[in-house]
């Protein structure tokens, strides 16, 4: 297949190679964290994770782009594909600027190898909300309207965003005493992955990773961890993963029903994004803030932080045709 691309002064002849192990893929230059070979390796190595990595490469065997998406599975008395997902996070990362076409080679591929081992694909934090849009069509792929957020840490401090009445709620919890820090042990790692597990227990969207993802992570440097406690129990906890000079705040959970007077949610909010300012991330990047209804109080909760709120695009395709045909006609524009 022949491309013309902006960033490239030649017409290309450009080849996809899907990849499952991470020791096979040529050189790959790039910041991005969520399209990176670390990344890829560490999924490897996590129980319940397979990775695919899309690279295009020119005639010449160059490096075009890549593009992951990342298999997550349960063990389950169903057939094997229902209880299996697909995510892709981001448009890829590429030699030049995104190129639409090569994207939409990628994104075939990818599609036709986890087509019939998965009950969807779902790709989100897309940085242009349009991008792809006609080969993501084409390709089989339905929109649903959702909302991103993120926090600027870089032109003001978090303390001249948050809302009086939200800084009021947590400067009274803390002094009540509850904490929060840096996760800075295998013992409070686990203590936090535990809360997280019971919070997504019944959220049948979410894959919960082993802790050795999370450590993995750590260990790299691309991976922050928070754990709020009051009286020596875990009662909130966040994760943050770091690309591009971004936080991204990936996971979080906290028992804000059984400790409701100390805020259990604002305080491990409200102190994970001061440590991220510290630790000089440009903005903090809230990445399953939900639809867009009008009424949304879990994105009211995280805009009382100072946040901008960004409508975008998640992207989802179910690998069985006439459940596809139907959630596309739900959500159709």
């Amino acid at each position: 297949m022949f491309c013309s691309s902006p960033d490239f002064s030649y017409i290309c002849s450009v080849k996809v190679t899907i990849y499952t192990d991470a020791s096979m893929l040529p050189d790959m230059p790039g910041n991005n964290y969520f399209q990176s070979k670390e990344l890829m390796e560490l999924c490897q190595r996590t129980p319940h994770h397979k990775p695919y990595m899309a690279v295009a490469t020119d005639d010449a065997g160059r490096y075009v782009a890549n593009l992951l998406a990342v298999e997550r599975y349960r063990y389950a008395w169903l057939p094997p594909n229902l209880h299996r997902q697909a995510r892709i996070m981001g448009e890829g990362e590429y030699a030049g600027k995104p190129d639409n076409m090569v994207f939409a080679m990628m994104l075939s591929a990818l599609t036709r190898r986890l087509q019939n081992r998965t009950l969807y694909i779902e790709l989100s934090n897309l940085k242009q909300k349009m991008f792809g849009y006609a080969a993501l069509r084409a390709a089989g792929y339905f929109p649903v309207r959702w909302m991103n957020i993120h926090n600027s840490l870089h032109s003001r401090t978090p303390e001249e965003r948050i809302t009086p009445r939200m800084l009021q709620r947590v400067t009274t919890a803390m002094e009540r005493g509850i904490e929060t820090h840096e996760v800075n042990s295998r013992e409070e790692l686990r203590a936090a992955t535990r809360l997280l597990s019971r919070h997504y227990w019944l959220k049948p969207r979410r894959f919960l990773p082993k802790d050795s993802f999370f450590q993995g992570m750590m260990e790299e440097g691309h991976c922050k961890a928070y754990i709020s406690t009051f009286m020596g129990k875990t009662v909130g906890c966040s994760v943050c993963a770091l690309s591009e000079g971004d936080a991204y705040l990936w996971y979080s959970a906290s028992r804000r029903k059984s400790f409701a007077p100390l805020h259990p949610n604002a305080v491990t909010f409200w102190n994970t994004i001061r440590y991220c300012h510290k630790n000089g991330c440009q903005h903090i990047r809230f990445m399953d803030v939900g639809l867009p209804f009008r009424k949304n109080p879990y994105r009211d909760f995280i805009l009382s932080f100072g946040g901008k709120e960004v409508s975008t695009y998640r992207w989802f395709r179910i690998n069985i045709r006439w459940a596809n045909k139907l959630a596309s006609w739900l959500w159709r524009e």
